[in-house]
């Protein structure tokens, strides 16, 4: 009995696909993941772009930053959530002109790397951690370096990093939290509508 039993065990596990195969199936795209993240795309360009007023400057908080949580319960967002970022850091209305090119590309990577991080946690609360974390460093960097002084010093990066971090907090710690939470546990069939792959009992 107790050698039907461990080989019962065994066969469970051996047959149980493996975190990281899970995670890069889930990476796959298909028309129906290709159409989501277009919608993805589209409602973070427009969340950006409708609250203009409070997405570009050095406190930034970036309502449409929320959707970053996404990924967390299905890594295939990743795709839809760069892209959108990519868009909204090309031109930006608050300053009615084409952004630089560190913008595009500190942006991009940081919400790149904040949305793989996400993916990959598996504790909500946590993953709203890391847009401050990627955003204050990628960007503090980059405010510092576009406004070096003359005299060769930079300003104080970590002002920079505080600042970019406050409005990540309040948009995806705060708000992001929130309402994740709020549709995870008291919507019928939300897991089904985001095409949810992952993470669907987490506690907090």
């Amino acid at each position: 009995m107790k050698d039907e039993n461990s080989y019962k065990l065994t066969s469970a596990a051996e047959t149980k696909p493996s975190f990281w195969k899970t995670y890069f199936h889930s990476l796959r795209l298909t028309t129906k993941t290709i159409a989501a993240n277009a919608i993805i795309a589209a409602m973070y360009v427009a969340l950006t772009y409708g609250f203009w007023f409070l997405s570009y400057g050095m406190l930034q908080v970036r309502i449409s930053e929320f959707m970053v949580l996404i990924a967390f319960f299905n890594p295939c967002y990743i795709y839809g959530l760069t892209i959108g970022a990519l868009i909204t850091d090309i031109y930006s209305p608050a300053f009615a002109a084409v952004c630089s090119p560190l913008d595009i590309i500190f942006g991009t990577l940081a919400s790149f790397l904040a949305s793989v991080a996400i993916s990959l946690c598996r504790q909500l609360f946590i993953a709203t951690l890391f847009p401050a974390l990627f955003n204050g460093l990628l960007l503090g960097f980059e405010f510092g370096y576009v406004s070096v002084y003359p005299d060769g010093s930079w300003p104080l990066f970590w002002v920079n990093f505080g600042w970019v971090c406050l409005g990540e907090v309040i948009a995806v710690c705060v708000l992001g939290y929130i309402i994740f939470m709020i549709l995870s546990k008291k919507t019928p069939h939300f897991y089904k509508v985001i095409l949810a792959t992952q993470n669907q009992h987490f506690r907090w």
